[in-house]
């Protein structure tokens, strides 16, 4: 396991800082969740996502999709059917997202 007191703090080759980064915030982080299920359409998305607004889930959405870890695609119908999904590099977040459920688990609330 990486020595984590020794990482560079607040520096951009610290790799706990890259992927804070990434998954800072509590949407994408759902919205990672729920493309590890498989692919998702936006609608479908925004049904599983309770309370997140269409302008924040666009704005995650193309985040991800910039940082390569889901890929779109866009079906030509009327109206237009986009698919999310998460590429190889973005299914390497389970593990992260385990933990988190893992230690989620161990709060007493």
């Amino acid at each position: 396991m990486v020595d984590l007191l020794n990482q560079k703090s607040f520096r951009d080759d610290c790799p706990i800082e890259k992927t804070a980064k990434i998954i800072e915030g509590k949407w994408t982080t759902l919205v990672i969740r729920e493309l590890l299920t498989g692919k998702k359409r936006y609608s479908e998305l925004q049904k599983a996502l309770v309370g997140i607004s269409p302008k924040i889930l666009t704005a995650r959405l193309r985040m991800l999709e910039k940082e390569r870890l889901i890929t779109r695609k866009v079906y030509p119908t009327v109206p237009p059917t986009t698919e999310y999904k998460l590429t190889a590099l973005g299914q390497r977040l389970e593990v992260v997202l385990y933990a988190m459920s893992k230690f989620g688990e161990s709060l007493k609330y």
